[in-house]
């Protein structure tokens, strides 16, 4: 699918990442996650936007965005927002792509709390527990 448009958005605290509870989230920065996104969108040329904020709104604001901006895909860690946010919810069900819906840790194995995702009654495709391999999959939803 060449120049797809892809969306990746990263929730709050995932700045962090390779320092933030590094036996739950690994060693990897959010930079090296993009990166790697980088490299297999540009092999197959696809443009690529990746995002993190620790701010529910801007989140929001890209997903409004992603609807009239050519994006075919959103790939989305909502991180603590998957359990709390029926707005990203709200906004991920106006978009007309696909959604895949990632977290580095497997949530089902974590405290009741992380179980439930609004997230996931939009996404297409949910991958947990398989650490920043999870993006590169969701990637492949294009493929």
């Amino acid at each position: 699918m060449s120049s797809s448009k892809v969306l990746v958005l990263h929730g709050p605290n995932l700045n962090l990442l390779g320092t933030r509870q590094p036996e739950i989230y690994g060693h990897e920065t959010l930079n090296d996650i993009n990166n790697r996104l980088y490299e297999k969108a540009a092999m197959n040329g696809w443009d690529i936007r990746c995002q993190q904020s620790n701010h529910e709104g801007e989140l929001i604001d890209a997903i409004h965005a992603a609807r009239t901006d050519g994006t075919v895909l959103i790939v989305i860690n909502p991180a603590a927002y998957s359990h709390t946010s029926v707005a990203i919810l709200d906004a991920l069900n106006a978009f007309d792509g696909k959604v895949v819906e990632v977290h580095l840790s497997n949530i089902h194995k974590r405290e009741a709390f992380r179980h439930h995702s609004y997230v996931s009654l939009r996404a297409d495709g949910i991958i947990a527990g398989l650490g920043s391999r999870g993006y590169l999959l969701a990637l492949d939803a294009l493929l």
